[in-house]
């Protein structure tokens, strides 16, 4: 794969810029976009987690908006409290988890907290080759650190853009879980970046998030990025790795997310042509689009 494609680049529509100004179609007068909320009230502040966040809110193209209480993006689930599961299920109304963790993190991890509620449904769909062993440093986007190349914005999109021509099922069925769901949908990897990062930037494109409002959103991990790693750090599969780089080399960069979507944009023309290339219908798009924005 060459840096940057997916596939053969073959053009497609240009990439739409949003600059958090009015929006306009030709013929009407220009109307506001919803107004997005603080980074503050999309937080989820719970005991066993630090990254995870509601994407309720986010603004569409077409003057709607992301309701609350249909996508959350998260890091490792395995530490919930009671009171932190109740909420989940009982206040925010979840009611699937889509797991993207390789099978190597899923078994020496174990069941979390949330494998007890009988009333979820847990999906497990890894971007990894199924059964393949997954050491830290490819499980957290690292690698080895004795060979350790420079870590730029085109390293991070290079690896994002890995998941979706590798994994594309997983993708997908992730995907799909959104869409059919009957409540909220915890999406989560290890540290809810990387993997989380990219499928929920490409529900949030074919639901019609301005380009610049996931991009802002992927970057919002930043702010909690040394509580992460802290998090993380004791695990056996994640210490030693994370051990040997910094902060700085794991930080989530605008131009890393801004790449991923130009290649959507040029290869498929955006999230929706990415999925009908999977394989999804007319009716299959409507329906993920439409359980996010109404």
């Amino acid at each position: 794969m060459s840096p940057g494609c997916l596939t053969q680049c073959s053009g497609g529509a240009h990439a739409t810029s949003y600059d958090g100004g009015v929006s306009h179609t030709p013929g009407r007068e220009p109307t506001e976009p919803p107004a997005d909320p603080t980074p503050l009230d999309r937080w989820v502040e719970l005991d066993g987690v630090v990254n995870m966040r509601d994407a309720g809110g986010l603004p569409t193209r077409d003057g709607r908006m992301i309701q609350p209480g249909r996508l959350l993006r998260s890091d490792n689930l395995q530490d919930l409290s009671e009171s932190d599961v109740r909420r989940l299920v009982d206040e925010l109304g979840v009611s699937d988890i889509v797991d993207l963790r390789s099978d190597t993190e899923v078994s020496t991890e174990g069941p979390g907290p949330l494998w007890e509620v009988e009333s979820l449904k847990h999906h497990h769909h890894s971007l990894f080759g199924d059964g393949r062993k997954v050491t830290a440093e490819q499980a957290l986007a690292m690698p080895e650190h004795s060979t350790r190349p420079v870590r730029d914005a085109q390293f991070w999109s290079d690896h994002y853009l890995g998941y979706l021509s590798t994994r594309p099922d997983s993708v997908s069925a992730a995907l799909d879980v959104v869409s059919r769901s009957t409540g909220a949908t915890v999406i989560h990897c290890a540290a809810g970046k990387d993997r989380t990062g990219t499928v929920t930037a490409l529900a949030l494109d074919v639901a019609g998030v301005p380009r610049e409002a996931i991009i802002e959103d992927y970057a919002l991990t930043g702010e909690r990025l040394e509580r992460i790693i802290a998090r993380l750090m004791p695990r056996d599969l994640y210490g030693k790795a994370l051990s040997q780089q910094s902060v700085e080399d794991q930080l989530p960069r605008p131009e890393t997310m801004a790449t991923i979507l130009d290649t959507l944009e040029s290869e498929f023309g955006g999230g929706e042509g990415w999925l009908r290339a999977q394989g999804w219908t007319d009716e299959d798009i409507a329906r993920l689009r439409d359980r996010l924005t109404t």
